[in-house]
């Protein structure tokens, strides 16, 4: 029988320390500037070009975004275009569905910082997780979390919550705080759903002020976005980061 992280009734109602949401929200909305500090602006689709990356890039350093988020085999390029202007690179491994063996997200993620990568996000092992393999999926994260550590990088665990009951996201995101993860993310925006304000409260209910969570998956409008810090998110992820700045305004 597979051992398993215990999750109590006491666990989930503890204080873990206060996210003030509504006090994050009103400084993140205040200006184009603060909004932008707090998106990670994306490009993960399977068919994105140089071209593309290299136009993220750009908006990223312009418009000074957290940080870019792209694929591995477009890491080194964006590191270069990005170098000296302060703009972290962030790189997906075992995306999106987490179904990947650990020595090739410790290989991967390693690679990647080697590269100058500063943020690594990996997708939970969703299969592990519903199987009820709880250590497995402790042990998976903790994994990538010491190679990312160890070279200087955060690590993004995202638990694809569309794919998950709500018991199953609770103990996600305690498994995934447990093993280290810096941040936990909700949805790549490749399974059935994105982002959801109940997600985002759900998780940062079990985080507490220990973990970053992120919102990503599908995230496309300012009201989506003020919604979701509302909920809890500190982090925003998008494709869409130009157009939702360009809704807030001067």
């Amino acid at each position: 029988m597979a051992a398993t992280i215990p999750i109590r009734e006491s666990d989930l109602d503890f204080d873990y320390g206060t996210f003030d949401a509504a006090a994050f929200t009103a400084h993140s909305l205040a200006n184009r500037e603060s909004l932008a500090a707090i998106i990670d602006h994306s490009l993960l689709k399977p068919d994105a070009t140089r071209q593309r990356v290299e136009d993220l890039c750009n908006e990223a350093a312009r418009l000074r975004f957290a940080s870019v988020m792209v694929n591995p085999m477009w890491a080194s390029t964006a590191v270069g275009i990005l170098a000296g202007t302060g703009i972290p690179v962030g790189a997906v491994i075992g995306f999106p569905f987490g179904a990947s063996l650990i020595s090739t997200l410790r290989h991967e993620a390693a690679a990647l910082t080697r590269l100058g990568v500063r943020l690594i996000g990996m997708v939970l092992p969703i299969g592990q997780l519903k199987s009820g393999n709880h250590h497995a999926v402790e042990y998976t994260v903790r994994a990538v979390v010491n190679v990312a550590h160890q070279h200087g990088a955060l690590l993004k665990v995202n638990l694809e919550t569309s794919l998950l009951g709500i018991p199953e996201k609770l103990r996600a995101a305690e498994i995934a705080i447990q093993a280290g993860a810096d941040f936990i993310s909700t949805a790549t925006g490749f399974a059935s759903g994105g982002a959801t304000p109940a997600d985002v409260a759900l998780i940062r209910g079990v985080a507490g002020a220990r973990c970053g969570v992120k919102a990503g998956g599908r995230i496309r409008t300012l009201e989506q976005v003020r919604a979701l810090l509302e909920a809890g998110a500190n982090r925003i992820g998008s494709s869409a980061s130009v157009a939702i700045l360009r809704e807030l305004g001067a």
